[in-house]
């Protein structure tokens, strides 16, 4: 029963990529996409003097142009099939998946509550395409039409190894982050930061980068049991 056991655990260690990526690749991982998170800030506010309250939209295209380009070409050196799909190949679906993610975002956003008009429009594009880069352009990149990766990340929740960890809790961080952004919208204290988008992307961001600190310690604890297996 131990040898069958064992034996499992070894075939799905073979079919899962995620074991050729180590603890300090994840980490530096992790470290550049939050940075190109906070450098598009730093560049809205000290050198455009825009924020997500006095130019909403303009301030979501930057972030979600640096931060998209950022999360497509790191992630894409990871992809699941290097034999068959170039970088160049995986960087390219991950752009592909940029402007689909963001329609199913935008759908989503729609459907609990988000305000629809002409007004709106910009600032829902780009809200939408910067909620993309935080959970379907990693997943293109990495897994391209595979739905076996797919399935197991968004619609079962049970990420198998570094990578996957690495996609799933960040992309699930800011989806809740944004859920939990969204409760003083309908408040009356009418304040400049309860406008569509602005509290409901600063709830993602957060969202997203608390997702990365919890998957850096579902990291870790992966490599150390994989050196105890090892021992």
């Amino acid at each position: 029963m131990a040898d069958q056991s064992k034996k499992e655990e070894e075939e799905e260690e073979e079919e899962n990529p995620s074991i050729s990526l180590s603890v300090p690749q994840a980490f530096l991982v992790h470290l550049i996409s939050g940075l190109g998170l906070a450098i598009s800030l730093w560049v809205a506010h000290n050198l455009y003097s825009i924020n997500l309250v006095s130019h909403s939209s303009i301030t979501l295209r930057l972030i979600w142009i640096v931060e998209s380009a950022t999360v497509i070409l790191i992630y894409s050196r990871f992809r699941i099939d290097p034999q068959q799909c170039s970088y160049l190949k995986a960087v390219v679906r991950g752009i592909l998946a940029l402007p689909v993610g963001a329609l199913v975002n935008a759908l989503g956003a729609i459907a609990l509550g988000a305000p629809v008009g002409i007004q709106y429009l910009p600032k829902t594009i780009n809200w939408s395409l910067l909620m993309s880069s935080f959970t379907v352009a990693p997943a293109a990149s990495v897994f391209g039409l595979s739905w076996t990766y797919w399935q197991r990340i968004f619609a079962q929740t049970k990420p198998n190894g570094p990578l996957e960890y690495m996609i799933c809790i960040p992309a699930h961080g800011a989806v809740i982050g944004g859920w939990f952004g969204a409760w003083p919208m309908p408040l009356d204290w009418e304040r400049p930061w309860q406008e569509w988008p602005v509290c409901v992307t600063y709830g993602a961001m957060t969202g997203y980068l608390v997702g990365m600190i919890v998957s850096s310690g579902f990291v870790l604890a992966n490599g150390r049991r994989q050196r105890l297996k090892e021992d």
